[in-house]
């Protein structure tokens, strides 16, 4: 890239960066009790039969006694709910109506549990551990900083209802940094597949936040330094990247990833972690439409639905992680982003 095509880069960038600044803020409807120690990534689970009764996962970080934390949609922690000593848990998702036996179906929760090396299964909304202690992931890498996961996202492939989750880590390699694993069950209980190692990495900061389109069939997850990247969920449909996009429009660490769907557009909303904002993107072109400031600092994750809740939040609800140990709900009409 030559001189002039730096600074006109660099110029755009400034001025996007100045614009957020002045943002208006979106106050939050709600925000959460906080949780003792380092919260990091929101999953929404909702209620079918009782969409009032939803609740908000959300990690809290620490190396002996780390939780994911269950909130309603008043932000009140729901202790019976919650899961503790945990070491270290990172990213969470949810998904539905998993396949336990010919007969019976549960919803599901994931999440990483970093110093072990391993991804943790739950039902819900019961709290019953499927995982018999946990799933090691990265077993055949010898770095001990490659085996650390931190991001995870479930997919759901429309077309056969396979499950499979995504996980991300710490540190990778250029290629293959992350690992896709089928969830199996049989009359022996759940198990784990390695499907396929797949893509790319800057070898600029990390990879940790990836969120799935399952209906598109797209996986998306932010290479910190440099971008978002975009590849085919169904492995079946090969490895190559689809898109990488969006790097100009972050000052520097790109975290957290929510797609909202709705009948005839989608939306990704993306973490602008140092700049204290969120950027949208346009889910089929990739292409940038504005940036948010909802009032939280230093974003890590951040989940969204646009299904009513209830009366609490009709339109759909934005959650976003807050750098003072708790997490904000947003109203998700206060965001705009059909307009």
């Amino acid at each position: 890239m030559n001189k002039i095509k730096v600074n006109i880069v660099f110029g755009i960038t400034v001025l996007l960066l100045s614009c957020a600044a002045k943002l208006p803020e979106i106050v939050a409807k709600t925000v959460t009790e906080k949780t003792p120690h380092d919260t990091d990534d929101p999953a929404i689970w909702v209620n079918k039969n009782n969409p009032e009764a939803s609740i908000v996962f959300g990690t809290d970080k620490d190396e002996v006694n780390g939780g994911v934390y269950a909130f309603d949609l008043d932000g009140k922690i729901i202790k019976e709910k919650s899961v503790t000593n945990i070491s270290y848990p990172n990213n969470v998702d949810v998904e539905y109506d998993f396949k336990l036996n010919d007969s019976t179906t549960t919803d599901i929760i994931v999440f990483s549990e970093r110093e072990k090396h391993q991804i943790r299964l739950f039902s819900i909304p019961d709290m019953i551990p499927l995982d018999r202690g946990g799933f090691k992931v990265f077993e055949d890498e010898t770095h001990i900083d490659m085996k650390r996961p931190m991001g995870v996202s479930l997919y759901k492939n429309p077309e056969t209802g396979y499950i499979s989750v995504f996980v991300s880590r710490k540190n990778g390699p250029i290629k293959g940094y992350v690992y896709q694993y089928e969830l199996v069950s049989d009359s022996l209980g759940v198990k784990t597949n390695l499907l396929r190692k797949l893509g790319a990495f800057s070898g600029q900061k990390e990879i940790e936040a990836i969120a799935v389109d399952d209906e598109a069939g797209f996986v998306y997850y932010s290479d910190e330094g440099v971008g978002i990247r975009k590849y085919h969920a169904n492995p079946t449909k090969g490895d190559v990247e689809v898109a990488l996009f969006g790097g100009e429009h972050f000052k520097d660490d790109i975290e957290g990833i929510a797609i909202a769907k709705y009948q005839d557009k989608g939306y990704l909303i993306v973490s602008n972690q140092q700049a204290h904002t969120f950027n949208v993107f346009n889910l089929e072109t990739n292409a940038f439409i504005k940036a948010l400031n909802l009032g939280t600092k230093e974003t890590d994750g951040c989940d969204v639905t646009t299904i009513s809740l209830g009366s609490k939040f009709p339109d759909g609800l934005f959650v976003s992680m807050n750098d003072e140990m708790n997490f904000f709900f947003h109203d998700l009409a206060e965001l705009k982003l059909v307009e």
